[in-house]
């Protein structure tokens, strides 16, 4: 910025005038940028996404390659700018330039908004195909050795649309035009699986177990030996995808509604009249008013065929009557309490999961038009909640910021004021000297550098 910035004032202090302007110079205030290009840089995520991309320009006059492109993007998304209008400013910061191995005093800057735009509407459904699979790939291969299990939470999550947009559809449940798109996780690490862009409605039982075979097969063909448990809420208790589950060794933990087969069940009634009898009998003699017993049947609903599967029962007696929920699944070890209190409510955490790639990094920001365009950019922003995860899991176990949300780590790592200062033979960055978080910045840098390949 040069020294013609329109000038403004605060309230003067000890009796001096306090003038300020945005004419710094060579500035940014994102200074751990450089941390998550770092963290880029081991993962190797711009480039295995834009090798899946056909890219038809005269790469004799390419001043931008595809990497830098998708790169740049997803840096962007991860330091809290969800929007490409915001590149036609940041394309010129001096930390993002160094992040993409720029000099920061060099003429040509990161490319701008337009070229984003147009890249982000570029690639074919085949291409995004591609792209989805190369992000399970890289699931599978953030574990240095194959797991012996894993536990994958399946779950939608409401994406209000303003407008036109393919794919939106009216979901009377929300009250609004959306696309319910699914997300999964493998939640005990807390990494990203798969992202799948789709319509408003509730998926049948049959698209949702044509998207689980197609995850699980690119997972086994990483993993043939890893015992993998797929979870989800009763949006996922269809008879379609158990049975598939159950025909390819997949253990599952489903959420199953109640219906008047189950509640009539006799094993069940039994054990509810017993913990509402013994809850009336214990308040006499000062017992808890909430009693809580599991119980588990035998069950085969129409739809199932002749197959009966195992459900287990949480029964809870309050003031307020009896509560029953229920889990089908295929697991036949463990007790009923175990398979709904340690597996099935576990499945809270992916909400969290979901919060954190929606929520602060912006997922549902899926305005383009085209359903191609939307799953293109959240596919960026699984790529960006790669960059923060791979930024927390370098961090010690001894600091508070290990278990923190991304935006608590994008405050008080990311949003970091630095001065960089460019000469004839090195480049020196220099970060504010009271930053609270710079012993552990050092140390990150220090870690992500030796860890880089």
């Amino acid at each position: 910025m040069t020294g013609s910035a329109p000038r403004f004032s605060f309230p003067a202090i000890c009796r001096k005038k306090v003038t300020a302007a945005f004419d710094g110079g060579r500035l940014t205030s994102d200074g751990g940028v450089l941390l998550l290009a770092q963290a880029e840089r081991q993962l190797g995520l711009a480039e295995r996404l834009a090798a899946c991309i056909a890219d038809p320009r005269d790469q004799a006059r390419v001043v931008h390659d595809l990497g830098d492109i998708l790169r740049a993007r997803m840096l962007a998304i991860a330091c809290g700018y969800e929007d490409a209008d915001d590149l036609d400013v940041l394309r010129h910061d001096p930390g993002f330039k160094l992040a993409l191995g720029k000099l920061p005093g060099g003429a040509i800057g990161l490319a701008s908004q337009p070229t984003m735009s147009r890249w982000e509407n570029a690639p074919t459904t085949r291409e995004l195909v591609r792209m989805t699979g190369t992000l399970v790939d890289l699931y599978c291969a953030s574990y240095p050795a194959p797991p012996i299990a894993v536990t994958l939470d399946i779950d939608e999550t409401v994406d209000v649309v303003h407008g036109g947009q393919q794919l939106s559809f009216w979901n009377g449940h929300y009250g609004e035009r959306c696309f319910l798109p699914i997300h999964v996780y493998d939640t005990a690490t807390g990494r990203p699986v798969a992202m799948l862009l789709r319509t408003g409605k509730t998926p049948s039982g049959a698209e949702t177990a044509g998207h689980v075979r197609r995850l699980i097969r690119r997972i086994r063909r990483h993993w043939p030996a890893t015992r993998i448990t797929l979870r989800g809420d009763g949006h996922y208790g269809r008879p379609e995808i158990m049975t598939w589950c159950e025909k390819n060794g997949i253990d599952y933990v489903f959420g199953l509604p109640g219906n008047k087969a189950l509640h009539a069940d006799p094993v069940i009634v039994a054990c509810a009249d017993a913990c509402a009898t013994d809850r009336a009998l214990g308040l006499a003699s000062g017992g808890p008013d909430v009693l809580r017993r599991y119980a588990e049947t035998r069950y085969a609903a129409k739809s199932w065929g002749p197959t009966k599967r195992r459900v287990t029962a949480r029964i809870e007696a309050t003031s307020l009557g009896l509560d029953i929920r229920f889990v089908v699944t295929a697991i036949e070890t463990g007790t009923p309490e175990h398979i709904y209190d340690a597996l099935y409510c576990a499945r809270g955490q992916a909400e969290n999961l979901i919060k954190l790639h929606k929520t602060q990094l912006k997922s549902d920001r899926t305005s383009c038009r085209s359903a191609n365009a939307n799953q293109m950019r959240l596919i960026l922003h699984t790529a960006a909640y790669w960059l923060m995860w791979k930024l927390r899991q370098a961090m010690p176990v001894t600091v508070t910021l290990k278990n923190a949300e991304f935006a608590t780590i994008r405050l008080r790592l990311i949003k970091v004021a630095a001065r960089v200062v460019e000469t004839a033979s090195r480049i020196r960055i220099a970060f504010a000297s009271a930053c609270p978080d710079a012993v552990l910045y050092r140390d990150l840098a220090i870690t992500l550098r030796a860890a880089s390949p």
